[in-house]
């Protein structure tokens, strides 16, 4: 399907305009992992948590509500969908919910490393998904360049891969804009050598069947779609990765 440019105008900065409101509630294996609990909306029961191998390497989901999981059970969030994808693909991981609805890129690089240092495994991989609530408060994109970029080196300084999952700037925003946003994950992916997912949303935008009923975030239907998109770039990040992991 083929999205006009005011048509994705509205939907992503409805959707941003959603990670900025979205109720948190914090648990799982850090203070900063926060899974959003059901609510209203939730479109189907929850399914079981499948098992995970033990010392199957941990992925850091880093980023903000549309990894965080607004309004699902912690089981349908983008990370445990992820989670299960990958291991019942024959790829043994534990993904970690390190998702903060409403964080920009500035607010994430402050709590990197507290996040980083709570985890009682070290990751072997961190995917970053963020940036979409700069664009939404309209910071500049140099600004959110700079924390994107300190936030790979910060992690890669640890000796942990790194993962982008991109965001694309509104059309509305003006084409100055765009070509100053749109460009940055495939830019710094290139520059790290880092596995690289355009669009997170691509699989969802336009597509009222896979969102939550405020027609902002995806359900878990939606989440499924996102997951299949992204699980085979994840798992071939996570195996590349796995060969170059510095233990400790």
């Amino acid at each position: 399907m083929r999205i006009t440019g005011p048509t994705l105008a509205a939907l992503l900065l409805i959707a941003l305009g959603g990670c900025s409101r979205a109720p948190q509630s914090t648990s799982g294996d850090s203070p900063d992992a926060t899974l959003v609990g059901s609510a209203p909306g939730a479109t189907t029961p929850t399914r079981p948590r499948a098992p995970v191998p033990a010392n199957a390497p941990v992925v850091l989901a880093f980023g903000d509500s549309l990894y965080a999981g607004y309004r699902l059970d912690p089981n349908d969030s983008y990370p445990a969908q992820l989670e299960a994808a990958l291991n019942a693909a024959g790829v043994p991981a534990r993904v970690v919910n390190a998702g903060v609805s409403g964080d920009t890129t500035a607010a994430a690089r402050a709590r990197l490393a507290f996040t980083l240092d709570n985890q009682p495994v070290k990751p072997v991989l961190v995917l970053v998904g963020l940036g979409g609530n700069d664009m939404l408060r309209g910071l500049s994109p140099e600004q959110t360049r700079a924390n994107l970029e300190a936030i790979m080196t910060a992690i890669e300084a640890r000796h942990i891969a790194v993962m982008l999952t991109g965001m694309l700037a509104a059309p509305n925003l003006g084409p100055d804009y765009s070509l100053a946003f749109n460009p940055i994950w495939p830019q710094l992916a290139k520059a790290h050598h880092a596995p690289l997912v355009p669009f997170f949303m691509a699989s969802v935008i336009g597509q009222p069947a896979l969102m939550l009923d405020d027609h902002i975030h995806p359900n878990r239907d939606g989440v499924a779609a996102i997951v299949k998109a992204t699980a085979p770039t994840v798992a071939a990040a996570l195996t590349a990765a796995q060969r170059e992991h510095i233990p400790g």
